[in-house]
């Protein structure tokens, strides 16, 4: 570990969990603590919040592997980038970025497996796409600074909502409301001209029974990669009332983001001929355009290439805690979505679009849009005894979105002549889950746990697609109508001994449907019609935890065993989502290491690491146009799967000064499944230094001065890309494109807290 500290991957930085219900790391500020809060209405006022949560968060006694952010460590990281620059983190965590600078297009991966296995919720309700299983974490602005605190489970863990529970967990909760007045106004501006204004205003506690909160943030950035703009605006706004042992909350959050399209990535060679910041999205060769590239052509730009969403969440949260054993909470959710993007194309087949009649090929623009609709409830209730805790849940939800497609211009055709849609779809999903949990102690330090769910997903998808299918001559039809029925259970046991030592073991079994784009685009790869399956996962997990008042230090083995695992070809369809197969038998296994030590009561020191191997097992290559097709290929490593992902964290605070130096370390990755040098991803190891200082100018009241400096040494890497193999003219072709981060940049920010 000591060797990683030189250039290993930020993880449990101070202010987080780790492993098996480790607690807060050496004596780490919170702010919940006693002497902050007023009397009994405010004690009971927090205690009702955290009912909120019950039902998807472990304990120290869950024999499972979490990582836990604290409010202070996410106001610590809340100046304007996404929150998978936050999750980066957590262990065996990994976030990528299309701009280069941690703003717009974020995603994360978690053990090898993309986001849309990874379940996010907040407030117990899912955040993830129904259809795509993803979490778009641009078209939720500025959500960090809503987050109270964040779990992030590794491996099944605990049953929970959303079509993204396999394979890993972030379950936020928003801020508790607090209970005095007060606000916050906070400036940020750096490199690339990123730039954040954020507004909050807190009333307090109101009479003993109400309180509100709201917040107005704006976030915008150039971006490290050319014309790679990010203009996000966001709300939020609680509403509580508090009576006895009663709350009612509604909340409210969501925004309208902008963000010119940048997922197509560069090549390497056109990093060497025009530079790491180019990529082509939106470009068209014209005579006179203003731009000349090193080849001497000359280009212009659309300056509209973006991707515009509006989102809106709403939740009405009730909870209540009958005695000191029994309490429940039940949430009612509605999200809203509307979405379009536009995208020039130049020298499309005219063929390819249905409303069309005119030349075999020509320049247009065209719009793709989506228009969504979420809606359900989840309630649990949760009894505790003295050696016995038990909770009940269940989950409904619904979601519908039509997907259309319209021209807005095309090259030498008058306006009248390409009305109408030139695709036109469908989708409706139901989603209800059941289940119940026991956690046992059976004798001093010994617990048993039970998780049993039971989950129903109706998914309909019908009309016609985005895609033209050359094999048919139309564009492709839509017609998919699957119903799953999934059983998961969860079983393991965790043994604490010795005052500071602990022992936990557990085993589960997670299911999962395919995503959208598993049944719409795999026609592009596959020789056959037949459907994706839905794959399985069986997960062992063994762990050690020790904790002193000084010193933590955890140690995790999985073994993780997947049946038809949905696994990324490294290609991307038209809008850049990976293209994914089922492998009939795969597995991944590896160990996770943490440790913090607190050497003073100014100097904290940590870091992680994990080691993973993640193979398929006799893979045949199924992708039609391989140039491997029908091969055995073997054992081979499986794509986007690093064998080491590492870091470490130095701490320094006194007087109200911090510096936190985090140096994080990914090694290489392979964009396929053949493990090819030419489609792989080199590892790379980059190094964050976060300052402040805190001015306190009264109880509440603070001026904070912050900068962080990234990617301090100046490394040049690429956090993604993608990949493919072809054959032309009897050649076989390698095709590889990658997103590029920026260099050593800066984000400077004040914050006045009243």
């Amino acid at each position: 570990m000591a060797a990683l500290a030189l250039c290993g991957a930020a993880t449990a930085g101070n202010g987080t969990q780790s492993g098996n219900g480790e607690s807060p790391e050496h004596g780490i500020r919170t702010e919940r603590s006693a002497e902050t809060l007023p009397a009994d209405d405010s004690l009971r006022m927090y205690r009702l919040q955290e009912i909120e949560v019950t039902a998807t968060r472990a304990t120290e006694s869950t024999p499972v592997a979490y990582s836990q952010l604290t409010r202070e460590e996410i106001a610590r990281n809340n100046f304007g980038y996404d929150i998978p620059s936050l999750l980066a983190l957590s262990p065996s965590m990994i976030a990528t970025n299309e701009t280069g600078i941690g703003i717009g297009g974020t995603s994360v991966r978690l053990r090898g497996t993309d986001a849309s296995r990874l379940n996010v919720t907040i407030n117990g309700v899912a955040m993830n796409n129904p259809d795509s299983h993803s979490m778009y974490w641009y078209d939720t602005p500025d959500l960090i600074s809503a987050v109270g605190d964040m779990q992030i489970q590794r491996g099944a863990g605990i049953s929970t909502n959303g079509t993204g529970a396999f394979g890993g967990a972030v379950n936020m909760t928003t801020e508790a409301l607090p209970t005095r007045f007060g606000g916050s106004a906070s400036l940020s501006y750096g490199s690339y001209n990123t730039n954040k204004q954020a507004v909050q205003l807190s009333s307090g506690l109101l009479g003993g029974h109400w309180a509100l909160d709201a917040r107005l943030t704006h976030i915008g950035s150039d971006g490290y990669i050319d014309r790679g703009a990010t203009d996000l605006k966001s709300y939020m706004f609680q509403a509580g009332y508090y009576s006895g042992n009663t709350m009612l909350k509604l909340v409210s959050f969501g925004g309208k983001s902008k963000t010119y399209l940048t997922y197509n990535g560069v090549s390497r060679e056109d990093m060497e001929r025009y530079g790491r910041r180019y990529h082509d999205s939106g470009q068209y060769y014209t005579s006179d355009g203003p731009f000349v590239l090193a080849d001497g052509s000359h280009v212009d730009y659309y300056a509209d290439q973006t991707d515009n969403y509006l989102q809106i969440n709403n939740q009405l949260l009730l909870s209540h805690r009958f005695n000191d054993r029994w309490s429940m909470n039940a949430t009612g959710f509605y999200t809203y979505g509307y979405g379009f993007y536009k995208q020039y194309k130049d020298d499309a087949w005219i063929m390819g679009y249905d409303n069309l009649e005119g030349p075999e090929q020509a320049d247009l623009i065209r719009e793709k849009i989506m228009r969504n609709h979420l809606g359900g409830a989840n309630v649990a209730a949760n009894y505790v005894s003295r050696r016995l805790d038990l909770t009940f849940g269940a989950s409904y939800s619904y979601y519908s979105c039509p997907h259309w497609g319209t021209l807005d211009w095309v090259d030498g055709m008058e306006p009248s002549a390409i009305g109408g849609r030139w695709y036109d779809n469908d989708v409706d999903k139901h989603d209800a889950n059941l289940f119940a949990r026991a956690n046992w102690t059976v004798a001093e330090g010994l617990n048993l746990y039970a998780d049993l769910q039971y989950r129903y997903v109706s998914y309909k998808a019908w009309g016609t697609n985005d895609n033209y299918d050359w094999n048919l001559g139309r564009m492709q039809p839509i017609d998919v109508d699957k119903q799953y029925h999934f059983v998961n259970p969860h079983v393991g046991l965790s043994y604490a001994f010795a005052r500071r030592h602990m022992l936990y073991a557990s085993f589960a079994i997670a299911q999962k449907e395919p995503t959208r784009n598993d049944f719409t685009d795999r026609y592009m790869f596959s020789g056959d019609d037949s459907y994706p399956s839905s794959e399985r996962l069986y997960d062992y997990e063994l762990g050690y935890t020790y904790r002193a008042p000084r010193l933590t230090v955890g140690a995790n083995l999985y073994y993780m065993q997947y049946k038809d695992q949905l696994v990324p070809t490294g290609m991307v369809n038209d809008g850049g989502d990976a293209l994914n197969i089922n492998i009939p038998d795969s597995y991944r296994y590896g160990v996770e290491l943490t440790a913090a030590w607190q050497a003073t009561h100014w100097f904290t020191l940590g870091g992680n690491a994990t080691w993973s191997r993640n193979r398929l097992r006799h893979y045949v290559d199924r992708l039609a146009d391989s140039p491997t097709y029908g091969r055995d290929l073997g054992s081979k490593t499986l794509s986007y799967s690093p064998e080491w992902i590492a870091g470490a964290f130095l701490d320094f605070h006194a007087r109200g000064f911090e510096a936190v130096l985090r140096t994080r370390y990914v090694s290489k990755q392979y964009f396929t499944n053949e493990e090819i040098d030419r489609l792989s991803m080199d590892g790379y190891c980059v190094t964050d230094l976060n300052l402040g200082y805190t001015l306190r100018t009264g109880k509440s009241r603070s001026v904070r001065f912050g900068a962080t400096l990234y990617n301090l040494f100046d490394q040049k890497y690429e956090s993604n890309g993608y990949g493919y193999s072809y054959m032309s003219d009897g050649q076989r072709v390698d095709a590889a494109f990658y997103f590029p981060q920026a260099p050593l940049h800066v984000l400077a920010n004040v914050t006045v807290r009243f």
